[in-house]
């Protein structure tokens, strides 16, 4: 059933219906049920506001007592004057006050008493006239938290666990007085965790506990594992990032958690670029097993920043009920691509979860996916179903560009680490010789084919350091309007213009700058990357030097994606040593011979290459200027 949703600014209506005291679940005994939907019922001006701050087990600030919590709350006067009890949305974020949230960077507002009066985002706005409460939680060591930020380890986690534990009469909580703050009394203890970057990787940290009461979440272009965000299979992206993150968000006294900074520095270890002990307890991955919660997870396929394996190694591990949109922008919010489709959806999945009526949703395909700018469709799963994993040679060509297909021959390709090479550099140009790049090419495409999953590039090399990066990048050339994910905005432009999304007061409204899609026309755009030290070849938690005078099998996994390349397109691998845009490299100016006949690239395909030529077809493809910089030293952007 298709919904109409309510743009305009809306002061709230009371709600002039009996309150059951039952859960909203019920569906029958409440006002904000209508036709099988919630509806704004409650006044959001009038709705109360307090905060509240939940103790958690940990004190990791050493101060001798239980790190706390800092929790703001807007939740409609029913649940306080006619015992309503009513689901939560909950996020957790460490931006809150020192960053801001979303694509206006909304901090928190109080009054001169302390109390709430603005949340970031629209979610409290749109749902608690709906009869939700929306819950905004500091992590620890941030905004008027205790502890220490921990970059997603175990403070950070059961930081934001305590507070389900607590919205389910489990852990302990006061106000700011010091009395007793009981969250049974208005909520029945349904709870779902949402966010974006940091907030949303938060969000499948606590549900890798398996926490009870926590009944659905939704990471949107999050964290799964806080390795493979800092490191790319050994590769560095930046050096003391770990600290450079605390230091970004610490919301406490430096000499406070000057103990924590140094166990970041040491247990991070980036002199060896080792998975260890450390990064096991930021990888939520290996738990998946664990979640009880329906997941619905957002990600840029163009992402640079969270890249696209922390959505796709996630998602293939969830054994729940689960939905996923993914879109050809980059680290960007739904809610700033496709507005009214995604408030649409996302209020269906609430009211699916934490209402629990039956409204259809978990019966409907599974995965949207936009296949061009502004191209939607629906599938079941994903990857796509007809997606074969295909192995495709490395062949010589003319003895410069090689083939992607055909014989190799007992053809070498010999190339030096070039660390300045710029990926513009190294992708533009492909039928010419570059110091520190090889190139390979289909032939031109008789018909569109589709990468859909995980490619990777499997080298038999010989080097003669003890190690050396690798870096793979795959190419779609052939001219197009694409979405400018390499631009300033990742994809959206910002405009002059607003719409509106929920009810508003003098000092929280609901209203936000609207957005449409940047485009640009090229003539080629890199279709995912990949990067391996080949000292982590056999293992990420240790080592294995290389000896200069033998062969060995690297394999170069690249990042996972779904792009269609059309037909009279070609595809192009290209291959290099270190990447100084995406990493930070730790270069060995090694040389690196490569053995066309041991290699090959992996592709999951719908359809075909077509048959390649002696030689690669002739392409032009220039250097794309753009106002890019790669977010090697940035934070997880808001």
């Amino acid at each position: 059933m298709k919904r109409r949703l309510v743009l305009a600014v809306v002061t709230g209506i009371a709600a002039t219906v009996a309150v059951s005291a039952s859960p909203a679940s019920a569906a029958g005994g409440v006002p904000h049920v209508k036709g099988g939907e919630t509806v704004p019922v409650y006044s959001y001006e009038n709705a109360v506001r307090e905060s509240v701050w939940v103790q958690t087990p940990l004190d990791n600030d050493l101060d001798g007592v239980p790190d706390k919590i800092a929790v703001d709350i807007v939740r409609p006067r029913e649940t306080a004057e006619r015992h309503l009890k009513v689901p939560v949305i909950l996020e957790g974020s460490p931006y809150y006050s020192c960053c801001g949230r979303g694509n206006e960077s909304e901090r928190k507002q109080y009054d001169a008493s302390g109390t709430i009066v603005k949340q970031p985002l629209y979610y409290d706005n749109y749902f608690v006239p709906r009869g939700y409460a929306f819950v905004a939680a500091d992590l620890a060591g941030t905004g008027r938290s205790t502890g220490c930020m921990d970059v997603g380890g175990r403070e950070e986690v059961l930081g934001a666990k305590a507070v389900v534990d607590w919205l389910n009469g489990r852990a302990r909580a006061t106000y700011a007085d010091g009395t007793p703050a009981v969250a049974t009394r208005w909520t029945n203890g349904r709870t779902g965790m949402i966010g974006k970057s940091w907030d949303g990787s938060v969000a499948n940290g606590v549900a890798a506990t398996g926490v009870e009461g926590l009944e659905t979440i939704v990471p949107i272009s999050a964290i799964s594992s806080w390795y493979d965000y800092q490191r790319y299979n050994g590769v560095l992206r930046a050096e003391d990032y770990p600290e450079f993150l605390h230091r970004y968000v610490n919301g406490r006294p430096a000499e406070a958690c000057a103990e924590t900074l140094a166990r970041l520095d040491r247990d991070s270890d980036d002199a060896t670029g080792d998975y260890n002990a450390y990064w096991a307890e930021r990888d939520f991955r290996p738990d998946a097993r664990k979640v009880r919660a329906s997941v619905f997870i957002a990600h840029g396929l163009n992402d640079t920043n969270v890249t696209t394996d922390q959505f796709a190694q996630w998602w293939g591990r969830l054994g729940v009920p689960k939905k996923m949109w993914l879109y050809q922008a980059g680290h960007v919010d739904p809610f700033d691509l496709r507005r009214a489709e995604w408030v649409d959806t996302l209020h269906r999945w609430f009211d699916r979860w934490l209402q629990g009526l039956r409204n259809g949703i978990d019966r409907e395909p599974r995965v949207s996916i936009e296949t061009a700018p502004g191209a939607w469709v629906s599938e079941r799963d994903w990857p796509a179903a007809p997606a074969r994993t295909q192995r495709i040679t490395l062949g010589n060509g003319d003895g410069t560009t090689g083939t992607l297909g055909g014989a190799s021959g007992r053809a070498v390709r010999t190339w030096t680490d070039a660390p300045d090479l710029s990926e513009a550099a190294a992708v533009a140009g492909p039928n010419t010789a570059v110091a520190g790049r090889v190139a390979f090419l289909s032939a031109p495409l008789s018909r569109e084919v589709r990468v859909s999953g995980t490619p990777s590039v499997t080298l038999r090399v010989r080097v003669d350091k003890p190690t050396t990066e690798l870096t793979a990048r795959l190419v779609d050339y052939g001219t197009a309007t694409r979405v400018d994910y390499l631009g300033r905005g990742e994809g959206i432009t910002t405009l002059p213009t607003e719409s509106c999304w929920g009810a508003s007061t003098a000092a929280d409204d609901a209203c936000y700058r609207d957005t449409a899609a940047s485009l640009i026309t090229s003539d080629h755009a890199i279709v995912t990357r990949g990067w391996q030290d080949a000292a982590h070849r056999v293992s990420l938690r240790f080592r294995t030097p290389l000896r200069h005078d033998r062969w060995y099998t690297v394999t170069v996994p690249m990042q996972a994606t779904d792009q269609r390349i059309a037909a009279g397109h070609v595809l192009g691998l290209i291959l290099q040593a270190s990447d100084n845009e995406y990493s930070t490299p730790q270069s060995t100016g090694a040389t690196i011979r490569l053995d066309l006949r041991g290699s090959s690239l992996s592709l999951p395909l719908v359809g075909r290459l077509p048959a390649p030529g002696a030689t690669a077809p002739a392409v032009s493809a220039e250097p794309v200027p753009s106002t890019f910089a790669p977010p090697r030293f940035d934070p997880l952007v808001p």
